[in-house]
């Protein structure tokens, strides 16, 4: 469809007009098929017979791109965002990586009218002028850009470029303004690129194939089982139970999965264990636990088609069912909840001693050593329980997703473990934990099932992106313990 539209405008000398269906592509990761199909079979051929072609100029030009992103240097209210766009414009206009700019259009996905309507007046300049690339500017940074312009016109490609990033930085400037608090995060904008990007390539996985009839029982694991699958287990079971009242969701450490899983699911380093613990069991693999591909395909395939059983097989099922709403048996920590309370008149909650707003960025081990070392602060653990937290992220990282995370010690250290414990450190600048950012590191030490309820609130804090986002930069303690407790 974009080939064809792209292939009548140019037939019909609307050559401007093209960049309603460049812009979109690059950031769809479809103009691949555009330039290869099209622009490039005629370049070639006109530069064959002129010497330059403007179609080499349609896609490869780095101004809309950088006019966008010079307007998160100025106007963007999120700090994170605004301090990492100056870094962007190095890469995109010196080293010609494009899809730099993606993320900043799919966080406000208004605002690429900006790069369309600046790519519009540079090729209407062009065209104007009768410009053109000798070649091919690959890639597509200013520098390959302007060695491709023929000795003749050099100004005129370069005033282009300004042309295309003064349009897109204005109208980009405005929308942010107009828009702002009304855009998703960066590593949001980020993860959804990466699987754009992957489905491009066709590398998005087909959806997990299960038989639906007999899945009964899925295992959330990882390594100690003491947080990150208790949180990946009750945020899948809230968005499945609807549509699935009848799947019990539960979770575990990998090396301890019951025996009647009939699916684990487990980060890609522990498939090895937890095939090993549960070879009766089908394993989906995934980076984190609250916002993984694979966890959507499994929740499609489990959804997609409802269970087919036989009499006998659906009496049983419906009293498993009810016997398991009754008990809470299919709500991991809010079966948790009731047996801490069956053995506390009070569930655990944390406290302000507990939480620390506004801290500078700092590395992730750092990080996590400043968790350990509240917690053993705060009495809920010795002090070596931290050497234990970074050796826990050696193994796999403790990073969720949403920009949470919730290092914890493994579980051959429990011993040095005191009481039940959870502690916050929020970074509103975020600390880097591989690929992606922490803006909520929660320090979990747990006895028991103790700390599970305060995890449960974690979870329908995650429900509620307004305040999730809240949480990662408000100095308001109140506000933070209202959502907590």
């Amino acid at each position: 469809m974009l080939t064809a539209g792209v292939d009548f405008l140019v037939a019909h000398s609307l050559l401007p007009l093209v960049s309603i269906f460049i812009e979109p592509a690059k950031v769809l990761f479809l103009n691949n098929a555009i330039n290869h199909g099209i622009f490039s079979p005629i370049g070639a051929s006109q530069a064959a017979e002129t010497g330059r072609s403007i179609m080499y100029m349609l896609e490869a030009n780095p101004g809309p791109g950088l006019g966008v992103l010079l307007a998160y240097c100025f106007f963007c209210k999120d700090d994170t965002t605004r301090q990492s766009a100056p870094g962007a414009v190095i890469i995109h206009l010196l080293g010609g990586i494009h899809e730099i700019y993606f993320p900043y259009i799919l966080m406000n996905p208004v605002i690429i009218i900006a790069p369309i309507v600046g790519n519009f007046c540079a090729i209407l300049f062009y065209s104007m002028t009768g410009a053109g690339l000798s070649g091919p500017a690959s890639p597509g940074s200013i520098i390959a850009y302007m060695a491709m312009a023929p000795r003749d016109s050099i100004l005129t490609v370069l005033l282009g470029v300004v042309i295309a990033g003064a349009v897109s930085f204005v109208l980009s400037s405005v929308i942010l303004k107009a828009t702002s608090g009304h855009t998703k995060s960066l590593t949001d904008a980020q993860n959804e690129m990466k699987e754009m990007k992957a489905q491009a390539k066709g590398e998005i996985p087909e959806p997990t194939a299960v038989n639906v009839g007999q899945i009964r029982k899925i295992v959330f694991a990882c390594d100690a089982g003491m947080g990150s699958s208790a949180m990946g287990a009750t945020k899948f079971h809230n968005r499945i139970k609807a549509e699935r009242p009848d799947l019990t969701v539960t979770n575990s450490s990998v090396d301890t999965i019951p025996a009647d899983a009939d699916v684990v699911v487990c980060q890609r380093v522990l498939a090895d264990r937890a095939a090993k613990c549960a070879p009766q069991a089908q394993l989906v693999t995934l980076d984190n636990f609250l916002a993984d591909p694979h966890l959507d395909a499994l929740y499609n395939a489990l959804t997609s088609t409802t269970p087919a059983l036989d009499a006998k097989a659906e009496a049983a099922a419906n009293e498993e069912i009810v016997s398991d709403l009754r008990n809470a048996a299919v709500a991991p920590l809010a079966a948790a909840v009731t047996e801490a309370s069956k053995a506390n008149d009070s569930v655990m909650k944390i406290q302000a001693e507990d939480i620390q707003l506004g801290l500078p960025s700092v590395t992730k081990e750092e990080a996590i050593r400043a968790a350990g070392a509240l917690l053993a602060k705060r009495g809920y653990v010795d002090d070596s329980y931290a050497d234990a937290m970074v050796e826990r992220e050696k193994l796999v990282s403790t990073y969720m997703g949403m920009g949470v995370a919730i290092p914890h010690g493994t579980s051959q250290k429990k011993g040095t473990v005191k009481k039940s414990g959870v502690v916050l450190l929020q970074y509103p600048q975020g600390v880097d934990f591989g690929d992606e950012k922490a803006y909520l590191v929660f320090g979990i030490a747990g006895v028991g099932n103790d700390h599970l309820d305060l995890l449960g609130n974690v979870c329908e804090i995650l429900e509620d992106e307004d305040a999730l986002e809240q949480l990662k930069t408000t100095s308001d303690m109140n506000y933070v313990l209202e959502h907590l407790q």
